[in-house]
């Protein structure tokens, strides 16, 4: 078995640290990104909600960046939620604006009870582009 292709974008290590992780593994042309929190720097909680959300998918470009990848690259994401009745609204134009236009991904939102004091996590699935 070979061993494991770990990619970690730049700062935000305290997390990964902390639980013991790795930001995404690379499988030949596939990238498997762990799920992506709202998390600061030093890996507690964003408060406010809605940052929370976009720090999320911020962290979640900078892990597909670290690989050479985008959300045109993401072919499956799977987004957990605390509350996913009320928070789809504040959700919804955020996600939006990063995966850009049709073809969408594949998406699966499940509502969870518990996430380490988050209230929305996002994992996805990349397929890394060829270097010229």
């Amino acid at each position: 078995m070979s061993k494991r292709d770990a990619i970690f974008p730049a700062g935000r290590q305290a997390l990964y640290e902390i639980n013991h992780y790795s930001a995404a593994i690379r499988s030949g042309d596939l990238l498997f990104v762990s799920g992506q929190v709202g998390s600061r720097e030093d890996g507690s909680p964003e408060p406010d909600f809605a940052k929370q959300v976009q720090l999320a998918f911020d962290n979640l470009a900078a892990v597909l960046k670290a690989a050479g990848a985008s959300f045109d690259d993401v072919v499956d994401i799977t987004t957990f939620h605390t509350d996913p009745q009320n928070q789809w609204e504040t959700i919804a134009p955020i996600r939006l604006k990063a995966i850009g236009e049709k073809p969408y991904p594949n998406w699966t939102a499940v509502g969870v009870n518990w996430l380490a004091g988050f209230d929305f996590e996002i994992k996805a699935i990349a397929r890394i582009p060829a270097q010229a």
